[in-house]
This record gives C-alpha cells, structure tokens and sequence, in this order.
C-alpha cells in the first residue's frame, strides 16, 4: 500500500483570467503593466479574489487570486484587435495604455486614457475576465508569454 501523500487534484476553472502585453516592451514595462492590469479586475470582481492566508504562526496575509493569471504577448495589431473583441464581448477588462509611462499617479493615468478615441488608443497592455472560450477568442493570435 502506498502511503505517500498524493497531490490535491488541481481544478479545471470555467473562466480564464488573462493579460495580454505588446511584444516590444522592457521587462520592468511587463512586470508594471500586468500589475496595473490584474489589480483593475480584482478591485471590481470579487469572485476572483480567494481567502485569504495564513501562515503556520497564525500570521495573516492578504487574500490573491483564486485562479492563475495566464499572461500573454502579441504585436501591437493582436492587442488591437483583442481589444476591440473584449469590448464586443462586453467582457470586464482593463487596459494601459503607453501614455501611462509618462505618468505618475491615478488622477493622471485616468486623465490620459480619458484624452483618447477608443479607436485610437496606443494600447501596451490589456487584461480580460470571462468565460474561458470567449477569453480564448479574445486572445487569438496571441502567445503565451515565455
């Protein structure tokens, strides 16, 4: 009889949560972004937020995501796109945007987005939550960031 431990079986979630990046940033630009990104989809959707941790000494951390956060990049024309899909999908999302850079605080990032036509916006990143089928459409084209 074994008696080694097995491994909690991993679940299958029905939605994806996922960031989409240009493929011609800096690694410090992709690390800042997907944190900007996630951090608009979970101050508004509360069911992707878990509970929140503890370690052994009873010390409390805060709650994270309940499910991974798949990032991904493609060219500007697959951001593009996957934009225009997100928002004909009316799935929740959140973007950023290259003026972003220039700027230094929430007041001034909301400002710039505000400054620019839908159409025109010179997007550099983007995160969507949904079902995960209309997500991976969303994505097409895209790849999973190395």
């Amino acid at each position: 009889m074994n008696s080694e431990p097995t491994a909690p079986a991993v679940p299958r979630f029905d939605t994806k949560l996922a960031v989409l990046l240009r493929d011609d940033l800096e690694p410090w630009q992709r690390l800042n972004v997907t944190a900007f990104l996630v951090s608009g989809l979970g101050s508004r959707l509360p069911e992707v937020i878990g509970e929140p941790y503890e370690d052994a000494d009873g010390v409390g951390y805060l709650p994270m995501f309940r499910q991974p956060v798949l990032v991904f990049e493609g060219a500007k024309e697959t951001l593009t796109a996957a934009h225009a899909k997100a928002l004909s999908r009316a799935l929740p999302r959140a973007v950023f945007t290259a003026d972003l850079f220039a700027t230094g605080h929430d007041e001034a990032n909301r400002a710039a987005v505000r400054a620019v036509p839908t159409s025109a916006l010179d997007l550099v990143g983007l995160s969507v939550y949904g079902p995960r089928n209309a997500v991976d459409k969303v994505l097409k084209g895209a790849r999973m960031h190395p």
